[in-house]
């Protein structure tokens, strides 16, 4: 016991060390601690972190009533600083990429930090997951959940105004859980785009790619991309091409006919027509038999494919080889504050930012 407290005080220690500056404006609001909670109800948990607010497990029974854990992590939380495949974090302030790291609001511009080449990727170095969350709340019983918090500080990584965010993991019901997340600029108008970011391998993870799982996306249309996965401005039709998933389908059997592999924003049919809350994806795995539904209220899905992966070792010695999860990220449309025809990203003071999420598993035999 007393070699796992030190080992943890080491990992905290690793963190704060690596967190730097804008970890130490962060602590000037208020003591930041490394937290780890498990929310479960029966044979249905996950396990979360106030580093980056990051889910850290989701255990559910398959088909033969074995639990094992549906998403991809590290066995430890040092593993987590200065990680570039953002494994269960919560990205922000902006997810995506923001095409050259610069973006203007009346009139002003600004620049943000670059850390995907020319442009800014998920917030830039150190984003919403590498930073310190502190628990707002937190309920157990029949429906537990905890809401993170965290303040960011005007000029942070180069976004304008600080802004208050706020994360609640919550199980809803049997095997099911929601994401809800809320931002509100204090001072000065700021883009917002969060979005949550597990790596999901129904099969459990670490046990082999996600490329024969059947995907379903409500999507008529995506947003194509050029140079650097910058979006062109255009919206297209899917009909007729590999990112058509209207009717289920292994990413696998057309993944050959996109460079890269999947990693695009799907436009979500509803979206226009402000139904809100609607289905968005849904994906079966039949060797475990386990589906996922994945539900929310935002106009886009990043389809992620895990193209990156290269070998990462994860939770229990897993090799996590390219393709080993895949991402669902409800968001806006990336880029979006360079594009006048995408859906709003700038909030003003005044105005909240509203994400929400809701994931429902179930067994087919």
């Amino acid at each position: 016991m007393a070699g796992g407290k030190g080992a943890l005080l080491l990992c905290i220690a690793i963190v704060l060390l690596a967190i730097g500056n804008g970890g130490a404006e962060a602590r000037k609001q208020g003591k930041q601690s490394l937290g780890f909670y498990e929310l479960r109800r029966g044979e249905f948990s996950m396990v979360v972190t106030s580093w980056g607010a990051t889910i850290l497990a989701v255990r559910i029974p398959d088909k033969n009533g074995h639990i094992g854990d549906v998403v991809l992590g590290y066995k430890d939380i040092g593993s987590y600083v200065n990680d570039t495949t953002y494994f269960g974090a919560l990205v922000g302030r902006v997810a995506n990429r923001i095409a050259g790291g610069r973006f203007t609001i009346r009139d002003r511009p600004y620049h943000t930090f670059r850390n995907d080449g020319n442009n800014t990727l998920h917030g830039g170095h150190r984003g919403f997951n590498q930073v310190f969350w502190s628990v707002r709340e937190r309920v157990t019983g029949e429906f537990p959940h905890i809401t993170f918090s965290y303040r960011s500080y005007d000029g942070e990584q180069g976004f304008p105004g600080a802004l208050d965010v706020l994360v609640t993991y919550k199980i809803d019901g049997d095997f099911s859980y929601s994401v809800t997340m809320y931002a509100r600029p204090l001072d000065k108008p700021t883009p917002v785009n969060l979005a949550q970011h597990t790596y999901w391998n129904l099969r459990g993870h670490g046990n082999g790619t996600v490329l024969g799982h059947a995907v379903q996306i409500f999507a008529s249309a995506v947003t194509p991309v050029g140079g650097g996965l910058i979006p062109s401005g255009a919206v297209t039709p899917v009909a007729g091409t590999p990112f058509d998933f209207r009717a289920p389908a292994a990413p696998g059997a057309r993944i050959a006919e996109v460079e890269g592999g999947y990693d695009i924003n799907f436009v979500l049919d509803g979206a226009a027509d402000g139904q809100g809350v609607r289905k968005v994806a849904v994906v079966s795995e039949p060797d475990s038999g386990r589906v996922m539904e994945l539900w929310g209220d935002q106009p886009g899905l990043q389809f992620y494919t895990g193209n990156f992966l290269k070998g990462d070792v994860g939770k229990g010695g897993a090799v996590y080889a390219k393709h080993g999860g895949m991402c669902l990220e409800t968001q806006d449309y990336p880029d979006a504050v360079h594009e006048p025809g995408f859906p709003r990203e700038v909030y003003r003071p005044g105005q909240e930012y509203k994400h929400y999420m809701l994931y429902k598993f179930s067994l087919k035999k």
